[in-house]
């Protein structure tokens, strides 16, 4: 049948699903939206809404669908499983989300589907690893949102600490995306500068005390939003725009996408976020970025934890 560059399927109509629905079609990336969801009234009452707001964007098709709408689509979106409630970590989710992941995959792979699939459901490296596994696709096209939001959330903060556009710092979180995760301080930049030359030239001095402060906002980050208003949705919607955008529009760009391991930092059969060249192939090619003893030891750490999940729960 061939990719249709212009059409997406969203899994999954919650707050995440329709979230993400909603900037899709305000993107302007796409011509033809499927929405699917257990609930197909759920699905059709979305579409009808987003449909609504056309007149506002640019003509497109939304329309509440099956699995066999799916085949020619450019990217799936997966977002369909439990919420993350208050008190609960990502990872807890992982029983109850891997059994939806499986049954959702098992539809697609009935179909002749070439196109990325896109996995945002969480715990997100670890839903990635069993749709990669449980689809048999090659490994560039099967990627996570992995630690693109809380890239964001990091870039932000480091934004606002210093007085400048976020879009101008360049730093990432890596590792799960969860409570193991970490910063590659090593890396991150401001302007070309290293991060500690770029706070100095700001007046900042007390690195470590900052650097705490700063990764542990946006460490707990989900958990301050679930706190307050129970779900997290807008700026994972917003990542999930820009992943796309990479896709469809070949851009190759580098962004933290969840991704397996193939010797990198001597990590292999595990999917964590690293960044990575993203085109319409989906994953070009992981970029191992500079890192200190410790964060390595950090990452490897992150990784350890994840393999021992997923081997108590396959």
């Amino acid at each position: 049948m061939g990719i249709n560059s212009r059409k997406v399927v969203v899994v999954g109509c919650g707050f995440v699903g329709s979230s993400s629905a909603f900037a899709l079609m305000q993107s302007q990336l796409f011509s033809e939206m499927v929405l699917i969801d257990a609930d197909q009234k759920r699905a059709e009452g979305e579409a009808i809404d987003i449909s609504h707001g056309m007149v506002f964007a640019s003509p497109m098709k939304i329309y509440a669908g099956t699995y066999d709408d799916i085949s020619d689509a450019a990217v799936i979106v997966i977002t369909a499983g439990a919420n993350q409630k208050p008190d609960e970590t990502r990872l807890d989710l992982i029983k109850k989300n891997s059994r939806i992941m499986k049954s959702i995959v098992g539809e697609i792979k009935k179909r002749e589907f070439e196109g990325i699939l896109l996995i945002v459901s969480n715990p997100v490296d670890i839903l990635t690893y069993i749709a990669l596994k449980e689809s048999g696709y090659p490994a560039n096209r099967v990627i996570g949102s992995g630690t693109v939001l809380d890239t964001g959330r990091f870039r932000y903060e480091l934004g606002e600490h210093l007085g400048v556009d976020s879009r101008s710092v360049h730093a990432y979180i890596i590792g799960e995306h969860g409570d193991s995760e970490l910063a590659a301080w090593s890396d991150a930049r401001v302007g070309g500068l290293p991060i500690n030359d770029f706070c100095e030239l700001r007046g900042h001095f007390d690195h470590d005390a900052s650097m705490e402060k700063i990764f542990d906002h946006v460490k707990n980050s989900a958990y301050e939003i679930i706190a307050r208003k129970h779900a997290t949705y807008y700026g994972i919607a917003m990542a999930v725009c820009r992943i796309c955008a990479a896709i469809v529009r070949d851009e190759q760009s580098i962004m933290p996408v969840s991704s397996l391991m193939r010797g990198e930092y001597g990590l292999e059969d595990v999917v964590l976020s690293i960044p990575a060249v993203v085109d319409a192939n989906g994953i070009e090619t992981v970029v191992p970025i500079e890192l200190s003893e410790k964060e390595l030891a950090q990452l490897k750490s992150s990784a350890e934890i994840l393999k021992k999940i997923i081997k108590e729960n396959s």
